[in-house]
């Protein structure tokens, strides 16, 4: 089985899929991936030095990800050019790892990705869950997590999708505004019925 997870940022998607890897699975981290096709001397990399310039850059050469963050958030239009030169690059990769584990003969995976991209996440799972939590919830994990500021946290939120769009695509929906206790009961029950549904 492979299911794919998704959902905004400070939803809990990476805590489900640590859930999940305690019940066997392997997982593929899409964010993991979209720091590695950016690292110096990759084409994506070249593209966004080129697109957003130099200021962007740690003293190592390297993308400094919140400042990036920061011009991206704040216009759709360049979340979108960044997207485009990172996208394919990133379902690529995740279609080789998904390839490779399959080789060795694993058949528990999670995909986790903030972004559903059709080809290289919806085209290679058998089930999407979406991980969705209440916006000051969201706000609050973020804040703590990333320490960001108010205004940041909701920028980032307010660039991804709607919770309305993420369960438009959801075969699964996890409401993540509990404790860990509950969000670990919650995804052993779906789970569950997952592999009912599939037997």
């Amino acid at each position: 089985m492979i299911i794919g997870i998704t959902g905004g940022i400070g939803s809990g998607k990476s805590t489900v899929s640590r859930i999940l890897s305690e019940h066997g699975a392997e997982i593929i981290l899409a964010d993991k991936i979209a720091r590695e096709v950016v690292m110096p001397g990759m084409k994506a990399y070249n593209q966004i030095v080129r697109t957003f310039g130099r200021d962007i850059l740690d003293e190592d050469g390297s993308i400094n990800r919140k400042k990036l963050g920061d011009i991206v958030f704040s216009d759709p239009e360049l979340l979108k050019k960044l997207n485009g030169f990172t996208h394919g690059a990133v379902a690529e990769r995740i279609s080789q790892k998904l390839d490779a584990l399959r080789n060795e003969g694993t058949d528990f995976i999670v995909i986790e990705a903030v972004v559903p991209i059709q080809h290289g996440f919806l085209d290679l799972v058998d089930t999407v869950w979406v991980v969705i939590a209440d916006e000051q919830i969201r706000k609050r994990r973020i804040i703590a997590r990333n320490n960001y500021s108010e205004q940041e946290a909701m920028q980032r939120i307010k660039a991804q999708m709607s919770d309305r769009m993420y369960i438009s695509i959801a075969d699964k929906i996890i409401y993540n505004n509990g404790s860990i206790e509950d969000l670990r009961a919650l995804v052993w029950e779906v789970l569950r019925n997952e592999k009912e549904d599939s037997q």
